[in-house]
């Protein structure tokens, strides 16, 4: 075993009189150390209740053999960060999970790990971890929050975001205001549609590291403690067969999780973690993959914000597997990827059928036959950026207008708002990416904005940022190269014409190669916005968003 480096042996007596101060007994020592990476917090209500499934997750350890030890790794409530500083340390905690989790499991030798985590950087920064520090590893997140319930319709998140922007444009008054704020989100849980936390849960369904449900049992259900009851003797399963992450999560497997993005409609996000998640296995993901997936993947789901079915109502149509075996009707998935269960993804799909065709569409009646992301190129995007495709109304697909240039968030937000954008704007936010944030902010607030004021089906937004999950409309990030770099969007200018054409794949300013060149010489870079602590590292060391912001060391 791993951990009879610390265990076993005259020379670690030393380390066994340490674990004696924990209280261990000899038994315990003579088993497997499962460490049990506990997200558990009391500021994100998707953490809330992981407390308990940590608990089931120990004692499912227990029965199956092994010694359970909790230790923490941390995360951030997207929607609390949102729009305001807090922000710019939402994204950079995926690397600080990864690394502090490989830290501790490393530095403690444990011959296996649980991962427990929910929402947004936190499952991506434990999946990182796992690929890195490669022991046996089972994720069990905290599972999905119920929808609200407003005026007889279920509602989300999202719909929060855009009765502030309703209000604003004064089409719903403060009572009504304050009814979303107390009914949207009703229980404990990642926020119920499918943004990025959900989608982060659904595709570690599909790379093969979670078992069936992961991604859409209720957190309030019952069943979830099961699961992670059964997450725990699960992964002294694959500690006695030696199954490790790196058997799981192979480039078959990241392609396997592209397709099912497409298919369920997953969050633009999903395109900075599947590369950063790739990086990790040594396999090179160039996002143009997405065009070429997308291409051959039917969109099967709309969900919140696209549409109006929850997590609740894809757990219930049978799930992540359902979906997957729709796809697989098609020939579209590698089937003989291992995973968690110890079976391969052919057998663990096998005879999961689609429960309700309004919430997963059979591939022969899909909402498009292409996914629900694409990535869009050009002289703007050289690079290329980010779209939901899934989630932008028909006339939107094709559009062109005047760029509306700001060169941060807040600014943007205060033209929204204060009535300074018109339909056929273009608004372009700059000097928000992975370096000039620094941080990549999400962009919910303004996307937000935009749908509640009534401009969603006449309103662009492009940006060198990045949106949430929950953004809906013709909102197109992770523009690369990024304007603190110098990329083509730091360029533009007020009144520059935009063409954006979704379904050719393109992202173009109407602005001849000579003008954007002498534009170019006289653009200098600007002075960090910040020059202290993690935030100054990590704009040292980060890569662009096409790259999936991963860290490198400067050369």
């Amino acid at each position: 075993m791993k951990s009879d480096a610390v265990t076993k042996g005259t020379q670690q007596a030393p380390h066994r009189s340490l674990f004696n101060a924990l209280g261990m007994t000899k038994e315990e020592l003579d088993r497997p150390l499962v460490g049990i990476v506990s997200s558990y917090n009391e500021i994100v209500p998707g953490h809330m209740n992981l407390d308990k499934i940590v608990e089931a997750v120990k004692l499912g350890v227990a029965m199956a053999g092994g010694t359970p030890i909790v230790f923490p790794a941390i995360a951030v409530c997207d929607g609390i960060a949102m729009g305001h500083i807090g922000m710019k340390y939402s994204l950079v905690t995926r690397d600080l999970i990864a690394d502090s989790t490989e830290a501790m499991a490393t530095a403690h030798q444990f011959d296996a790990l649980v991962m427990v985590p929910n929402c947004d950087k936190n499952v991506p920064g434990l999946l990182m971890a796992a690929a890195r520090i490669n022991v046996p590893t089972v994720f069990v997140s905290g599972g999905p929050m119920l929808a609200g319930h407003v005026k007889g319709q279920k509602r989300s998140l999202s719909s929060m975001f855009e009765a502030v922007g309703a209000h604003a444009a004064g089409t719903i008054d403060d009572a009504e205001l304050e009814e979303f704020e107390c009914k949207v989100c009703p229980t404990c849980g990642s926020c119920s549609g499918m943004y990025t936390a959900n989608s982060m849960n659904c595709l570690t369904e599909v790379l093969g590291m979670g078992l069936k449900g992961n991604g859409t049992i209720p957190a309030v259900y019952s069943e979830r403690i099961r699961l992670a009851k059964h997450a725990g003797m699960q992964v002294m399963e694959l500690w006695r067969k030696n199954i490790r992450p790196r058997d799981i999560m192979t480039p078959d497997a990241i392609l396997n999780a592209l397709t099912v993005d497409m298919a369920l409609g997953c969050s633009t996000n999903s395109m900075l973690h599947l590369p950063a998640i790739a990086h990790e296995i040594g396999m090179d993901f160039e996002i143009d993959f997405a065009n070429g997936i997308s291409e051959k993947t039917p969109n099967l789901c709309h969900l919140a914000p696209a549409g109006p079915t929850y997590m609740e109502d894809l757990n219930e149509a049978g799930g992540v597997y359902a979906v997957m075996n729709e796809l697989n009707k098609l020939g579209l998935l590698h089937t003989d990827c291992m995973t968690v269960t110890g079976k391969t993804v052919g057998e663990n799909i096998k005879g999961c059928v689609n429960k309700n065709p309004e919430v997963i569409r059979p591939v022969e009646n899909p909402y498009s036959k292409t996914g629900g992301l694409a990535v869009l190129k050009g002289n703007l995007a050289p690079d290329g950026s980010v779209v939901k495709r899934s989630a932008v109304v028909e006339k939107m697909m094709v559009h062109e207008g005047p760029a509306r240039v700001f060169e941060c968030e807040e600014d943007a937000i205060d033209a929204i708002k204060g009535g300074k954008i018109v339909p056929g704007d273009v608004v372009v936010i700059r000097y928000e990416g992975p370096k000039g944030g620094p941080g990549m902010r999400e962009m919910l607030n303004p996307t937000s904005a935009i749908a509640g004021m009534g401009l969603g089906d006449s309103v662009a937004l492009i940006t060198d940022g990045r949106f949430s999950g929950a953004s809906r409309g013709a909102s197109i990030g992770h523009v690369s190269p990024e304007a603190a770099v110098g990329g083509p969007i730091a360029l533009v200018e007020e009144g520059d014409i935009i063409r954006i054409n979704i379904p050719e794949m393109k992202l173009e300013l109407a602005v001849s190669d000579e003008v954007l060149a002498e534009r170019k010489s006289k653009w200098q870079p600007r002075e960090p916005k910040v020059t202290t602590g993690y935030l100054a590292r990590y704009a040292a060391m980060v890569t662009s968003g096409n790259r999936g912001a991963v860290l490198e060391i400067p050369r």
